[in-house]
């Protein structure tokens, strides 16, 4: 009966609140998530630079292995979360029960895949995201241990996207947090105090990782969830494996593709040297920073907006969108001026190097142009995945480090050389938000004026 209780009273809060105190309510806990993940990706960059040039430019490039990572994370945790929202929404706890069981141990069974082939290919595995000669020994160092975490990795990231689209931001933030500040704190440790190299960095993520899935694991064990874990609730049917791989698909698709990205990026930067790679991984993590923060107050709306379709409510998944929109515009605006004012101080704080910071200075004020318009693309994205428009996300995922990125980064390197570099994202997102504009505008024109 406390169960049932509980229940009632989560589709309550997810459809009878109004919509700008529960997108800040879902959307707060869900920034400073991303913003503490985010701050320990950019410890790690900052703790390695103070190692030299090509050591940072090692973050770079295991990024796009933990991009990789993160998709196959994301395909199953925004799968399975989305998934779980509609049933919530329908009061199919029995549903969501079975998908939340099946998104957890495939993820957990994939990332154990991924540990070992990427432990028995791992010179390649570098090689091909980008490491040059000079890199490659701190490229494998730290990405030892990383593969080493994936499966708890992957495993965290459907636990945690479980607990957000139940409307449990909150509960959900207390792994991530926990695990990324420990992540500063060993960076701090093993690399200032014990010289433990880049070894450190990869030490202290791995550690983090494993922390933050016990964390996470322990919240769902005490049954503080509707949904459950249990292994005897494993599907393999097609409405339930299948939704959450179509549904996940937009994130497989838009993480895998930041990985593809990374890798040519770092390969056209490094026919200018281990600064040019250098320079654009700390563009990119302090970029990734302020866009966090728009991705943040998304990641509240995703629940809103799932919930309430899977309810017919769908006046407030209007309002919820445009209020989203708004903020993280507003928000992200601010960033992108107090960026640009500071970019050349910002390049220095992780590698004091006048070869990097004259790359990086460039490439961050055109990167903090495109503050202005990822809003858009960001809320529409996660608008149609959070609704089950699954073909639309996917297409749309697709833009911004794909369809829009690669063909930009081969052309405007092609005629104007590290240049075309510097600005080819900046390009790419703006060829997304026109892109992503129609969309948007055709799905609000035909959905329903009232609740039915």
């Amino acid at each position: 009966m406390s169960q049932t209780r509980n229940d009632e009273q989560q589709y309550k809060f997810l459809t009878e609140t109004p919509i700008s105190k529960l997108v800040i309510k879902l959307g707060i806990p869900t920034t400073v998530s991303m913003l503490v993940t985010t701050i320990y990706s950019m410890a790690d960059t900052y703790f390695v630079s103070k190692i030299g040039t090509s050591a940072s430019g090692a973050v770079g490039v295991v990024f796009g292995l933990m991009a990789i990572i993160q998709a196959v994370g994301f395909l199953f945790g925004h799968g399975s979360g989305s998934v779980i929202s509609r049933k919530l929404g329908e009061k199919d706890t029995e549903s969501a029960t079975t998908v939340a069981s099946t998104g957890f141990f495939i993820s957990v069974i994939f990332g154990i895949s991924m540990c070992v082939f990427g432990l028995l290919f791992i010179t390649p595995l570098m090689r091909l995201l980008g490491s040059t000669d000079t890199i490659l020994p701190y490229a494998k160092s730290y990405a030892v241990y990383i593969l080493l975490a994936s499966p708890f990795m992957c495993a965290s990231f459907v636990l945690n996207n479980i607990l957000r689209y139940e409307g449990k931001a909150s509960t959900a933030m207390i792994g991530l947090v926990t695990g990324g500040l420990l992540n500063i704190f060993g960076d701090w440790l093993l690399i200032d105090c014990f010289q433990t190299g880049i070894r450190g960095a990869g030490i202290a993520t791995a550690i983090s990782q494993v922390i933050s899935f016990c964390i996470l694991t322990a919240i769902f064990i005490s049954g503080k969830t509707v949904s459950k874990i249990n292994p005897k609730r494993i599907s393999f049917k097609k409405e339930h494996l299948g939704k959450i791989v179509t549904t996940g698909m937009p994130s497989l698709v838009r993480q895998g593709l930041t990985s593809i990205s990374t890798m040519i990026l770092n390969g056209y930067a490094g026919v200018y040297g281990d600064a040019a790679i250098s320079a654009m991984t700390i563009v990119n993590k302090i970029c990734f920073f302020a866009f966090a923060v728009g991705l943040g107050i998304g990641q509240g709306f995703q629940p809103v907006s799932a919930f309430n379709y899977g309810a017919h409510k769908y006046q407030r998944v209007k309002k919820a969108y445009f209020f989203t929109l708004a903020v993280s515009g507003i928000a992200l605006g601010i960033l992108a001026v107090i960026g640009m004012i500071f970019s050349g101080n910002l390049i220095g704080v992780f590698r004091n190097d006048a070869q990097v910071i004259e790359i990086g200075t460039v490439a961050l004020r055109a990167q903090l142009i495109a503050l202005f318009v990822q809003p858009l693309c960001v809320c529409s994205n996660m608008l149609f995945q959070s609704i089950g428009k699954n073909a639309t996300a996917t297409f749309l995922a697709t833009l911004r480090s794909g369809l829009a990125f690669i063909p930009t980064i081969i052309v405007l390197t092609h005629f104007f050389g590290l240049t075309g570099i510097e600005l080819s994202q900046t390009v790419g997102d703006i060829i997304t938000f026109i892109i992503s504009l129609p969309f948007t505008v055709l799905f609000f024109k035909n959905l329903p004026k009232e609740d039915t």
